[in-house]
């Protein structure tokens, strides 16, 4: 090759070797400080997609896993709600006995009755106040529903979203419902229901969507709930509709347990039977006689075996939730194990590519700097 001073095919060279230890070097370290194998898709475009789809799976799978754990302490709460109920029915079994005997009076009997009577309440109260993130678990589903066929102001494109009942209202109960425009609700069954909409809600024409307006009477525990969403209108005088009462002594929850969409392979359906006094068939006991308290031995006895069947439900579908949460746990382990092999970064094998790679940088700089310095020795051919 010619020597002259106008090309300088070495530093050329040098320089291209330069760069391409500069372009190593630097995705060495942008791998190293970020962790990961593959920064971007040249990296590796199927390990990319393959490991894109892992992670969002494993995020997926830690959700289900929380599901499944939030499902099992749900199914605690409405098992230890059962628990205090058994209490209950062992000591209104107690009375019963004991009222049965003859040697007791019409007064000692009234005296068990009383406190008979309070242990039924009792077991009302708790299936009313038993809930899990504002839902009831152990009162059923069953609410009121407007009759079919009547043309009715009461209805959702009205802005009455729902009505549920908390407490025992009896079984097949009708109903009428009314509302002034001085914001009052009354729902008459048997009894009288009434209650206002919160005046902190009431803007002078419609609702806030979910609204919820509390009925009571105060000689019973019984309440009703009435839900309004923005069609509601306050100023609209409505008169008396009919109610009948529809819905069953249990009640359904769906967990999502997996990824899918798959209703048997994704999801987990349970039912938690209700323990209401109308679910247990207590409602009508007492034990102000020889014969009524003989009456509520046999409905304790089956009221017993009524809820020992629901919590052998609740505990079957607790068994299978926590079965459920660790298998999740070990899918995650797995699926984050396959994507930790195809994304993650071995860090000790960078570090050696990126040592010889700033070697490589500091040769090429070195070189750079003395093929740029052959070119002036020519000079001396000059002297």
């Amino acid at each position: 090759m010619a020597l002259n001073v106008i090309s300088n095919f070495a530093a050329n060279v040098a320089h291209r070797n330069l760069q391409k230890s500069d372009m190593a070097m630097t995705d060495s370290l942008a791998k190293l400080s970020s962790g990961t194998r593959v920064v971007s898709a040249k990296d590796d475009a199927a390990s990319m997609a393959i490991g894109s789809r892992l992670q969002a799976e494993v995020a997926a799978l830690r959700q289900a896993q929380v599901n499944a754990g939030q499902g099992v302490s749900m199914l605690q709460v409405a098992d230890g709600a059962m628990a205090r109920a058994h209490d209950i029915l062992m000591r209104m079994k107690t009375l019963a006995v004991q009222a049965g005997s003859g040697q007791l009076s019409a007064t000692e009997r009234g005296m068990l009755d009383t406190e008979y009577q309070a242990l039924v309440s009792e077991i009302e109260r708790l299936a009313l106040d038993t809930e899990f993130n504002g839902v009831q678990l152990v009162n059923g589903a069953i609410a009121f529903a407007l009759d079919a066929g009547t043309s009715s102001a009461f209805e959702v494109v009205d802005g009455m979203q729902n009505i549920t009942l908390r407490g025992d209202h009896g079984t097949g109960t009708s109903a009428t419902i009314a509302y002034n425009t001085s914001g009052t609700f009354t729902v008459t069954t048997d009894t009288s229901y009434s209650g206002s909409i919160p005046s902190d809600v009431n803007d002078g024409s419609v609702m806030t969507t979910g609204t919820v307006v509390t009925l009571t009477n105060s000689g019973s525990t019984n309440k009703i709930d009435l839900v309004l969403n923005t069609a509601w209108d306050v100023d609209l005088t409505r008169s008396n509709e009919s109610l009948t009462l529809s819905g069953s002594n249990t009640v359904s929850f769906t967990y999502k347990v997996g990824t899918g969409n798959s209703a048997t392979a994704d999801e987990m359906s349970v039912s938690i039977n209700g323990i209401n006094g109308a679910a247990l068939g207590l409602t009508t006991t007492s034990v102000t006689s020889k014969s009524n308290a003989d009456t509520a031995s046999v409905a304790i006895s089956n009221a017993v075996d009524t809820l020992n069947d629901a919590r052998a439900s609740l505990g079957a579908a607790q068994n299978r939730l926590e079965f459920a949460a660790a298998n999740i746990a070990t899918t995650l382990e797995n699926t984050e194990a396959a994507r930790s092999n195809l994304l993650d970064l071995d860090i000790a094998s960078e570090m050696s590519r990126l040592t010889s790679q700033q070697i490589l940088v500091q040769a090429g700089v070195a070189m750079l700097a003395q093929a740029n310095q052959a070119p002036q020795q020519l000079l001396r051919l000059f002297q």
